[in-house]
């Protein structure tokens, strides 16, 4: 058979194929659309159509159906198309089944540059905000290609990225929601991504913009079809990869920011719809594009119409984006489960550091806790000056002791106790960027005492470390049973902790919607403070954390066993399973104990270990007594920045912990990419 007969062969099957799924998907999209319709309106179908064509409104529910119902069906199907056309791209750009404007870290950078102009500048038009939120998703994009680089866009360096990137753009967002909560009270519905309407007004600004995808429709399956050859092979045929990337990159930054702008952040739609349409059979890039938008406004569609019969069952309005997430986050799991394989391991490396600790460093990291808890305790803000900066320290009155020792002891311990479990998981995993947050053990402990407070009742605060333990178990059973198929490779275990983070932020934007006195009570806690921690809590939290450090040591000779590998721990007698799974019910309490008493802790996990190796400790004993330290450090040094950087308001120490170790860690990424 000639090379063009196997060309043409399969043509008309191909085609076949596509115009069934197509009609398939548009029936669906059609009944979709009755269906939400129904629900928002209780006009005949009949009365509908009637206004639909031209009938001037004259109930109010004629008024409703026209000015409510009807604009937030047409916004919810260009926002999902969108959304799906831009996931599809970008994940076909990059060969990476998990990209999208969430992972990418666009989404996070477009929110944060809203909650600002929301906070700075709230009488600034649409078209102005949308032109930040573009400067806030360009700018986030930017720093994750920078980290992962060119080569790293095919795997997990660049979705490890878009979470660093991500985790730490919310915590600067926090922190300005906090310093500004009468600014902000409005943006907690809008930040939960809400399609409802009253008027024609956000689908007349945002359709103009979102004619953008057009332009993308037509430029882009020819350079979408040359990527798949590689490099080397597009540029044979004489396209120049480095340019069209720019710009189907900018034009899918414009269409997230716009619809963002409009409607606020609902992200699963872009990540999950590609991996949909490639499995009901789109292979080209222009079937792929076309079918993806097709099933993001239906997706869209449905989860509104879910969302909207919640809202009927539940006291509380459920926005749209918290539906999709909740929805999306299984979905996820389950439609990529089976593409990500042990030759994931690729994986961003930090710089190597010292070959062994020096006797400075045994000597600086005790000293700098010794230097931070004086700072605490005898540091007066109000009564610092640049000329006699001594006149600020003062020994404390017994009722200024009594206040700050609990903070101290707080932070110390939380430092102590995120950077055992970071230590554990990476000897663990043998992953050198596993830590509690990446992989969803903080996550199912903050989602566990969340979801109690939510919907049994009381302060976040009696829920207790049992019932955070009980989520962190739960994540754990997880992460077993999804990565024993796949044999523990980092991108099961990765993708788990995206999707329990999305559960998360899903739920607590629903409790934020409310805008009671409970939704900041929650941020409060959520940005990890030290504020409320009393006396007997505080000395609690530092049994445990004592006891638990004691447990570590003893597992040492298991950790660097389990890190030599299996065949080396089973060769000296350890059981490599039954040690691996009580190092993690280890890593599991220290999770469920930081987050009870502080709440979640970005970064220091991740981050504590990898200073300590910088400074030298390479084998595992030295680390079980360096990276706590440098935890402690990097925690009271937050709680005392956060307490005196803008008195006399403050700022939790878990927010400053958040924004500092990202910051510093996607230095170091960053730093190892330019040399």
């Amino acid at each position: 058979m000639s090379g063009t007969d196997t060309l043409a062969s399969p043509r008309p099957a191909l085609w076949q194929g596509a115009a069934g799924r197509y009609l398939a998907a548009l029936a669906v999209l059609l009944l979709a659309l009755l269906w939400h319709l129904h629900l928002n309106s209780t006009l005949s179908l009949s009365q509908q159509w009637s206004l639909i064509l031209g009938r001037a409104p004259e109930t109010f529910d004629d008024i409703q159906f026209v000015y409510a119902a009807l604009p937030r069906v047409v916004l919810a199907i260009l926002v999902g198309a969108v959304m799906a056309l831009v996931g599809s791209l970008l994940q076909q750009v990059t060969q990476n089944p998990l990209l999208s404007p969430m992972t990418l870290g666009a989404a996070s950078g477009a929110w944060l540059a809203l909650v600002c102009v929301s906070v700075w500048w709230p009488d600034l038009a649409p078209d102005g905000r949308s032109w930040f939120a573009l400067g806030g998703a360009v700018a986030s994009v930017v720093l994750v290609l920078l980290i992962a680089g060119r080569s790293g866009l095919s795997g997990l360096p660049v979705i490890l990225a878009g979470m660093a990137t991500h985790i730490l753009m919310g915590a600067v967002a926090t922190a300005v929601i906090l310093l500004n909560q009468y600014a902000t009270q409005n943006l907690f519905i809008w930040g939960a991504g809400d399609l409802t309407q009253t008027d024609w007004s956000w689908v007349q600004w945002l359709l103009p913009k979102l004619s953008v995808a057009l332009l993308v429709l037509l430029i882009a399956p020819r350079p979408l079809a040359l990527l798949r050859l590689g490099d080397a092979g597009a540029g044979a045929r004489g396209l120049s990869t480095g340019p069209i990337l720019v710009v189907l990159l900018m034009l899918s930054l414009w269409l997230v920011a716009s619809a963002i702008t409009a409607v606020g952040v609902i992200s699963f739609i872009g990540l999950i719809t590609p991996n949909i349409a490639r499995s009901m059979g789109a292979r080209t890039p222009r079937d792929e594009l076309c079918f993806s938008l097709l099933l993001g406004a239906t997706g869209l569609l449905l989860t509104d119409s879910l969302a909207v019969m919640a809202s009927d069952w539940l006291p509380d309005l459920l926005p749209s984006g918290t539906a999709v997430a909740l929805i999306g986050a299984p979905a996820l799991i389950w439609f990529v489960r089976r593409k990500l394989s042990a030759k994931d391991q690729t994986a961003l490396q930090l710089p190597e550091g010292a070959a062994r600790v020096s006797r400075w460093s045994w000597w600086l990291a005790p000293l700098a806790v010794v230097v931070l808890v004086i700072l605490g305790l005898c540091f007066v803000p109000d009564a610092f000056s640049w000329r006699q900066p001594w006149v600020a320290f003062q020994w404390p009155s017994d009722l200024v002791l009594s206040l700050r020792w609990p903070r101290l002891v707080t932070a110390a311990c939380a430092g102590i106790g995120m950077a055992l479990a970071g230590l554990i998981l990476q000897r663990l995993i043998r992953n050198p960027l596993a830590s509690p947050d990446i992989l969803g053990m903080s996550a199912g402990a903050t989602f566990a005492l969340v979801a109690f407070t939510v919907f049994i009742g009381g302060s976040i605060h009696e829920a207790g470390p049992f019932v955070a333990f009980a989520g962190s178990a739960g994540v754990l059973v997880l992460l077993l049973l999804l990565g024993r198929r796949a044999h523990y490779a980092p991108g099961i275990m990765i993708l788990v902790g995206i999707s329990l983070s999305a559960l998360i932020e899903a739920l607590v934007q629903f409790v934020l919607a409310k805008g009671s006195d409970q939704a900041y009570a929650i941020i409060g806690w959520l940005s990890g403070s030290t504020y409320r921690v009393s006396d007997a809590e505080a000395l609690w939290f530092a049994g445990g954390t004592v006891l638990l450090f004691g447990l570590s040591l003893a597992t040492g000779r298991w950790l660097t066993l389990i890190s030599a590998g299996d065949h080396m721990a089973q060769a000296r007698g350890l059981n490599a399973s039954r040690a691996r799974l009580v190092l993690l019910v280890l890593v599991c309490a220290c999770c469920a104990l930081v987050t009870a008493l502080m709440g979640p802790i970005a970064f220091v996990g991740l981050l504590a270990p990898h200073v300590a190796t910088l400074m030298g400790a390479r084998k595992v004993w030295p680390q079980l007594w360096l990276a706590p330290l440098v935890g402690m450090v990097l925690m009271l040094f937050s709680d005392w920045l956060g307490w005196v950087l803008l008195y006399p308001k403050q700022m939790p120490a878990g927010t400053l912990a958040a924004i500092l170790g990202g910051s510093y860690f996607i230095y170091l990424l960053a730093r190892r990419r330019l040399r």
